[in-house]
């Protein structure tokens, strides 16, 4: 790291380890002291057509969204090119996954932002740090949409794997290459900085409900549902308390 400016250092060592730090203690701190908070704060009683579609889309883009970044950040190239995969197949298939993913993405965002800005009723149970969240998404969303799409599938590519790669697998060494960052587009620079931003603010938003994924489901006992059939409640008289005089006992 020697020859680095102390702006990347910050940027590229300190606020890395800074997120991750504030990351970890963060959910510490929220389950210890807000469990009931631990939650998504569905909005689902104020509104359910929009939420219905954009949900599900925007989940299903991010998974995938997340599934290729670990097979091309957290896998080396190296390996790649061990079991016969050549470069020029791996950049079109990650293209065309990733284009595919950011497609889903950006719709699911626009269904949910739009949802969460315009309907009245949710905008209401809006917080604060909910649109700080959200602008990082949309920015992550933004700088992460426009290299896959213009740069590796429209245009000549670049190999992210031999700058921005690196540099995040040595985070978790302790040895981050921070001039192999510095030396990427500024527009990865920007994307990785958000991602950074995103951790920080994670545990104190809705997002922490992504670690309360009910698994359970998968054993619990199942739930028995029996239809019943609709009966009018009996008369007055026609019951086995009929009407008696007064004083008389039953």
């Amino acid at each position: 790291m020697s020859g680095s400016t102390p702006l990347q250092l910050f940027l590229w060592v300190g606020l890395p380890y800074l997120a991750l730090g504030i990351f970890v203690v963060g959910h510490v701190w929220r389950w210890r002291y807000d469990q009931f908070g631990w939650t998504s704060r569905s909005t689902q009683l104020q509104e359910r057509r929009l939420l219905k579609w954009g949900s599900p889309i925007f989940h299903y883009g991010t998974f995938a969204a997340i599934a290729g970044h670990v097979i091309g950040v957290l896998i080396p190239e190296s390996w790649t090119h061990a079991i016969g995969i050549p470069e020029n197949v791996y950049r079109w298939f990650s293209a065309a996954a990733g284009t595919l993913a950011a497609v889903l993405v950006i719709a699911g965002v626009v269904v949910l932002a739009g949802r969460r800005l315009l309907v009245p009723r949710v905008r209401a149970t809006t917080s604060p740090v909910d649109y700080v969240a959200l602008i990082l998404l949309l920015i992550v969303i933004l700088t992460g949409v426009a290299p896959t799409i213009f740069v590796n599938l429209f245009g000549h590519g670049y190999d992210y794997r031999s700058t921005v790669a690196p540099w995040f697998r040595g985070l978790f060494t302790g040895s981050p290459d921070v001039h192999a960052i510095a030396s990427a587009p500024l527009i990865y620079q920007i994307h990785a900085t958000a991602a950074w931003a995103i951790w920080m603010v994670w545990p104190f938003s809705r997002l922490v409900h992504a670690w309360s994924y009910p698994l359970w489901y998968l054993w619990r006992p199942y739930i028995v549902y029996r239809s019943r059939r609709a009966v009018p409640p009996p008369e007055p008289g026609t019951s086995g308390r009929r009407w008696r005089k007064i004083g008389v006992p039953y």
